[in-house]
């Protein structure tokens, strides 16, 4: 597996049912159609534009609880005052010039009063302006956001029920003028008022899968991304950082401590908690108090760097025998004596390091039966010995859960008997690296979110490639109730393509063959019936087939440019089997020859990649459709 953790948990205790009647009500002034009211579209699609030509609400993203279409236009203008207060952080500020810069704006004055008919942005979290209701009562990292016109003019107004909820209305507002998938920012803005709040108190990315490791400017733009999209965790865990795992016991040379401090900075400045993770049980004696203090220095040495959330992953160890003899004599033998063990350190780091601390959060384990729902002997000795407030990371009822159901979640808490942070461990690709996992994230309950204490998900070692699955994901641990899957995906491409047309049609079809995962085993589901379609012979289904594999052969050169890099093998292969199937095609019409067919299905078979443990495995595109095709036209 791979494992790790995040902040405390937020508890919403039994009010939250009546605060969000109450907030609805106090947003909405009513639950119906009829009075402008939606929950966030759950198909992610533009509203419909608007009869009198004002601005429509685009979909936005993670999808808000509640959404006021207003039914009115906010021109941006050339010059606009903003009013900020203790609310409005650095990052929160930035986000919202940026977004008003693209929107055309060329003076902005912060802290200057609007001058008249210019509009003025509110950001200092009091204000009820615009009728939008106060953020107060609301979860952490809740907001509302309103846009319309006051008595003296236009008018934003942005309040986060804290400053993260701040920096999460600054991101929803960006999209306002600039929706997701489009390659130009908006002029004129929606008259609107919205609600959110997360369904969960964490989610977020664990680095933690094993292969060719993230670069560094790859960890800082998943970063951005996961601020963008109100993911507020990065656990840290690559295996290729030997003082994680086999040199746990040694202090970080400069220049990798430099390399981290950039990545804490980062994310703390974008509301994301860096969370450090280190991983001593190949090695670590239990009962050894150097080690224990070995332990307590490394953390000591990233604190000082600005660290202040951190995680001991207990996963993927041989738990059949001790490292060191001593713990035979004082813990005993047996998994019940192991988990006893492992309780010993984590209780030891929680009220040694973190508990004198108070910046500092619980910590995280991930333990060594992280999986399944059943009672053992491991389980039960953890769950008992283990200090109250730490959290304990599960990856759902197996490592790689094809699904998770809410009442397997809340045995899992029951099991453990301490708050649970799930480990999904999709799109993640290092078990098949011969794939890429672009399925969107399926398989969840709507009320596992609400059950635990956060969600992360393990990302491919192709970072670029993780990015549409990481934001269905990010759409589904915000609001699960409104989360629809494919809508999501396809969100995500829309969010790649970058409002290039070409780049989103070659994004679809190359999605839609590496499909197929344990979290949905179809395979390209739309080239399937593309096939299917022409073997029956329906009217333009030839064309409709030719016109779809045309995509996938010139795909390499139409996807962006940072998709090329991060999946050029499978851009390769697709190429490479799309010619095979379009000579396959041409074949079964009488033109070519299978010597033709034959060569380039053996081309399309040459790929490879290597795996994290050196072998070399063939990499896979639409296995069982476009390879099925090739073949039975061959005979």
């Amino acid at each position: 597996m791979r494992a790790f953790r995040i902040p405390p948990p937020l508890l919403l205790g039994f009010a939250l049912g009546l605060v969000v009647v109450l907030l609805l009500r106090d947003c909405t002034g009513g639950t119906g159609d009829g009075d402008g009211t939606r929950a966030a579209p759950p198909a992610g699609i533009d509203a419909r534009p608007h009869a009198d030509g004002s601005a429509p609400v685009p979909a936005l993203w993670p999808p808000p609880r509640v959404v006021r279409d207003d039914r009115g236009s906010v021109a941006v203008g050339r010059s606009v005052a903003v009013r900020t207060g203790d609310a409005t952080d650095p990052a929160t500020l930035d986000t919202v010039v940026r977004a008003l810069r693209a929107g055309g704006a060329r003076e902005i004055r912060v802290g200057d009063e609007p001058r008249s008919g210019e509009l003025l942005v509110v950001t200092d979290g009091t204000t009820t302006d615009l009728d939008a209701g106060s953020p107060k009562g609301l979860p952490k990292g809740g907001y509302v956001l309103a846009v319309g016109h006051a008595d003296d003019g236009p008018r934003v107004v942005l309040a986060g029920a804290d400053r993260t909820g701040a920096f999460h209305a600054a991101q929803t507002f960006a999209q306002l003028v600039r929706p997701v998938g489009t390659a130009t920012a908006r002029t004129t803005l929606p008259a609107v008022r919205v609600r959110d709040w997360p369904a969960t108190a964490t989610r977020g990315i664990v680095e933690g899968f094993y292969g060719t490791p993230w670069t560094q400017q790859e960890r800082l733009a998943q970063l951005d991304y996961a601020a963008r999209w109100k993911l507020n965790t990065y656990i840290y865990s690559p295996k290729d950082d030997p003082y994680l795992r086999s040199r746990w016991r040694d202090p970080y040379p400069t220049s990798r401590l430099t390399t981290l401090r950039a990545l804490a900075q980062h994310a703390t400045a974008r509301h994301v908690s860096f969370v450090y993770a280190v991983s001593p049980g190949p090695s670590i004696c239990y009962s050894s108090a150097a080690d224990r203090a070995a332990l307590l220095r490394k953390f000591r040495q990233l604190w000082d760097i600005g660290v202040r959330s951190y995680a001991v992953p207990l996963d993927d160890i041989d738990i059949t025998r001790w490292n060191c003899p001593a713990d035979g004599t004082t813990y005993g033998y047996g998994r019940a004596a192991v988990a006893r063990a492992q309780a010993d350190l984590l209780n030891d780091v929680q009220r040694e390091f973190l508990a004198p601390r108070p910046e500092a959060t619980p910590l995280i384990t991930v333990p060594t039966e992280y999986d399944g729902t059943r009672a053992t002997d491991y389980k039960t000795a953890l769950a008992s010995a283990l200090s109250p407030g730490i959290t304990v990371m599960w990856t759902g009822p197996l490592v790689v859960a094809p699904t998770l159901r809410t009442d397997q979640a809340r045995e899992a808490a029951r099991r453990y008997a301490h708050p649970v942070l799930i480990w999904d461990n999709y799109p993640v690709n290092d078990y098949t690296p011969g794939n890429l996992l672009l399925g969107p994230y399926e398989g969840r309950d709507p009320g596992v979110p609400a059950a635990v204490a956060g969600i992360t998900a393990n990302p491919m070692n192709q970072s670029t490639a993780s990015v549409p699955a990481l934001f269905s994901l990010a759409a589904y641990a915000w609001h699960p109730q409104a989360y629809r899957p494919t809508v999501a995906l396809d969100a995500g491409l829309r969010l790649l393509a970058a409002g290039d047309a070409r780049a989103l049609t070659a994004l679809r079809a190359f999605a839609d063959l590496n499909h197929a995962s344990r979290l949905n085993t179809t395979p390209a589901p739309k080239l399937a019936a593309l096939i299917e379609a022409y073997r029956r012979g329906a009217p333009a289904a030839k064309e409709a087939l030719r016109r779809h594999l045309t995509t996938l052969a010139g795909a390499r050169d139409t996807v962006p440019p940072a998709l090329r890099t991060s999946a050029a093998p499978w851009l390769d292969a697709a190429h490479d089997w799309a010619r095979a199937a379009l000579a396959a095609l041409a074949l079964q019409d009488g033109e070519g020859t299978r010597a033709q067919v034959r060569a380039l299905r053996d081309t399309a078979r040459s790929h490879t990649v290597t795996d994290w443990q050196g072998r070399t495995r063939t990499v896979e595109v639409g296995a069982g459709v476009l390879d099925a095709f090739v073949a039975r036209a061959l005979g």
